[in-house]
């Protein structure tokens, strides 16, 4: 599927009634807008959680979800099916950085969102190095080994915050545990499409246990209704303008490393998916995800990236075509300029996000494990176990480096730590397979 001199910058979407519809395919409408929205409630538990972790307004990552999405779209041309979504890897360095209580509104989250412009922007550099000189060194740089150390670091690093978030008293135990049964019961036992939206289910099923619970039961605090009540059904969200600092900066930025590995893996897999060759697109990709994540911290949104949720809608449902992505992203923009929908995202309790955040961070933990797997790293040799010890070490302890007024927290000390390290002592094998010159 390499782009030739002359081939459009956007495909002839041609139309097609068959089960199973290519990128540069459509649907009739109604099939597609119905789609569209399928994808919408698939990226919808997660990209709304990531806010409320970091104490983000839900809406504003819900627009800009939709935004960054039809971003991706035109900078790709329409060729690569994918939507963006809040990404989980800024969360520990945003909450480091804004040094975020872990509840309610972020007071301080001009600061993050600085940081997270500033990782938009390393990641648009990226892109563009991509587009000119190939993605190779990428891989070389970052083997699944180094790969997979830094996502593990990045779970293990959150995993406190999690723990917290159910830990205050018994029936708050009771109401994350109830919502993590109800998410891994959802993703194994639930019916069709259902199956890939497991974390909505837990969340509504913690949510129904906490409301009985602590408003009719008394077993807890209440859940506060008033301002859902109150809250209009249309009008803007409340947009937050970025605050540079460089040591925020400093900390946050390197997530852009994660989100290179991440988008590089996924587009790999949609291209598998596809039968497509999507190589050609992947420089294009990284610079679209850059300029949606630089808009959405100017604007108060979250860092973005692919969602592997959309991922998993495509593989069941055999849909591949990019416009259907166009709808969802049209969905995502309406839902985020409803004040309802944030104020009832609002009332979700402490426990219930406590809960889902287990189960989130446990699988970003446990994806490390499929990477090496998938990948088949080799344990046996020194320098990949050496290497994934120092990344999960670092990540899980929060290792900080201060260096004058610059400071790298555990997430950026484990990832910058995994590339130096494995680097390293990859150079004897580097070494070993050189071929003798004659004569030498």
């Amino acid at each position: 599927m390499n782009k030739s001199p002359s081939e459009s910058w956007f495909p002839d979407w041609k139309l097609t009634t068959s089960d199973r519809v290519a990128p540069d395919e459509r649907l009739p409408w109604p099939q597609t807008v119905v789609a569209g929205f399928q994808h919408v409630v698939a990226m919808f538990g997660s990209t709304v959680l990531a806010p409320i972790i970091m104490g983000f307004d839900p809406n504003v990552a819900v627009l800009f979800s939709g935004i960054g999405t039809l971003i991706f779209f035109l900078v790709v041309g329409g060729r690569v099916p994918s939507y963006l979504g809040s990404s989980f890897s800024f969360i520990a360095v945003v909450i480091a950085a804004s040094a975020y209580a872990g509840s309610g509104p972020n007071l301080n989250v001009g600061v993050a969102l600085g940081g997270i412009i500033a990782a938009g922007v390393l990641y648009l550099l990226i892109g563009l190095v991509v587009m000119k000189a190939g993605y190779k060194w990428i891989e070389t740089l970052m083997p699944p080994v180094v790969t997979g150390g830094i996502v593990a670091a990045i779970g293990l690093n959150l995993a406190p915050i999690a723990v917290k978030g159910v830990s205050a008293t018994g029936f708050d135990l009771a109401a994350g545990l109830v919502t993590i049964v109800a998410v891994g019961v959802a993703a194994v036992y639930a019916p069709g499409m259902l199956r890939r939206i497991p974390v909505l289910i837990g969340g509504f099923v913690g949510y129904v246990f906490y409301a009985i619970g602590g408003n009719v039961l008394g077993m807890g605090k209440a859940i506060d209704f008033s301002h859902l009540a109150s809250a209009p059904w249309i009008g803007m969200p409340s947009f937050t303008a970025p605050v540079f600092e460089t040591s925020a900066m400093a900390l946050i930025a390197p997530v852009a490393i994660i989100l290179v590995a991440e988008n590089l893996g996924h587009i790999k897999a949609i291209g598998a998916m596809t039968g497509r060759n999507l190589d050609p697109y992947i420089g294009r990709a990284f610079v679209g995800d850059g300029i949606a994540t630089i808009l959405s911290g100017f604007s108060g949104g979250t860092g973005v990236t692919t969602y592997a949720e959309n991922m998993g809608v495509m593989a069941v449902t055999k849909i591949y075509s990019t416009l259907v992505f166009v709808v969802a992203a049209a969905f995502a923009i309406l839902l985020g300029f409803s004040p309802k929908f944030g104020a009832l995202i609002l009332t979700i309790p402490g426990p219930v996000i406590g809960g889902l955040s287990i189960v989130i961070f446990g699988l970003i933990t446990a994806t490390a494990g499929r990477i090496w797997v998938e990948n088949k790293v080799d344990f046996a040799e020194t320098k990949n176990l050496i290497t994934t010890a120092v990344a999960v070490i670092a990540g899980a302890g929060d290792l900080t480096i201060k260096l004058g007024g610059f400071t790298l927290g555990g997430i950026g000390t484990a990832t910058f730590g995994a590339i130096l390290v494995y680097a390293l002592l990859n150079r004897k094998a580097a070494a070993s397979t050189e071929v003798p010159v004659a004569g030498e």
